[in-house]
């Protein structure tokens, strides 16, 4: 199944994108796609709502604003420098062990939801990623088992604010949480619309030009030794979002660097998981 949040803020409903692409409403389900819901098992039981119901399920409005696809988690946990070749781009070695930092989730926005530079942003950048998200509470899980906590996963543009990231000292999730800049969507592929999620191309364009090209095969650390590792350091709740990295093509790795400026546009997929745009304005309160 394609999950989607569809409407404006306040009044965000549930829905599904069919195999034809077209949407429809599944509020009668009585759930939102949050922590309770992948808890017990919400995947299988809208499955089963849906074959008595799917019928009379109202359809959605190819116009209507598309929201994050799952519900504000209790954290998204992003892995550094997980291609080697970003790595090299952002002049840092390639790491022994996952990198992390968190990002705020008041960051989440919609995948079509204009892009904020924050106040005094000079370098914000871009960052296509996969992120995963997670199915059922877990800790302390061995790589052999871990996927078996996967609920599915969605396409993330991890925007970052290089000199609040970098220039700023401390941890980098100053630059990683400033509002809008965690894009999700269109919409989460349960874990069975992906046959082989460590070969999916993923792509960023700025102002209609390929800038990031690359395939999650190019992963320093797959997706189970990342679940694996993180869960070591802290309790993985249900419907928490793991952001993998990025690949090479990002501005800092530009000489000179390249940064986002007001008017920009980004259009960014991977395969199976769908396509963002984003459009970025200078910021206001």
């Amino acid at each position: 199944m394609k999950l989607i949040r569809f409407g404006n803020e306040g009044s965000v409903k549930p829905g599904l994108q069919l195999e034809n692409n077209s949407r429809i409403d599944v509020s009668g389900f009585g759930e939102d796609y949050n922590e309770n819901f992948f808890a017990t098992d919400g995947i299988t039981r809208l499955k089963k709502w849906l074959e008595t119901n799917q019928e009379s399920c109202p359809s959605v409005d190819d116009n209507i604003r598309l929201a994050a696809p799952t519900a504000r988690p209790s954290k998204i946990v992003c892995v550094g420098l997980n291609y080697a070749k970003h790595a090299e781009e952002s002049g840092m070695a390639v790491p022994g062990e996952p990198v992390l930092f968190f990002k705020a989730t008041s960051s989440i926005i919609g995948p079509n939801d204009n892009v904020m530079l924050p106040r005094g942003s000079e370098k914000s950048d871009w960052e296509v990623e996969l992120a995963v998200v997670i199915g059922k509470k877990t800790s302390y899980v061995e790589e052999k088992d871990a996927m078996d906590y996967v609920a599915g996963y969605m396409v993330h543009n991890d925007v970052s604010e290089r000199a609040f990231q970098l220039e700023r000292e401390g941890q980098w999730v100053k630059g990683k949480s400033c509002d809008t800049f965690a894009p999700l969507g269109p919409f989460m592929a349960t874990k069975d619309e992906i046959a082989d999620p460590h070969n999916l191309r993923l792509w960023l364009k700025l102002n209609g030009e390929t800038i990031q090209d690359s395939n999650t095969s190019d992963f320093i650390f797959d997706i189970p030794k990342v679940i694996s590792y993180i869960s070591e350091f802290m309790t993985l709740l249900p419907g928490d979002i793991i952001s993998t990295g990025t690949p090479f093509g990002v501005g800092l790795g530009f000489n000179p660097p390249k940064y986002l400026k007001a008017s920009d546009t980004m259009e960014l997929g991977i395969d199976g998981l769908g396509i963002q745009h984003q459009t970025v304005i200078s910021f206001s309160k």
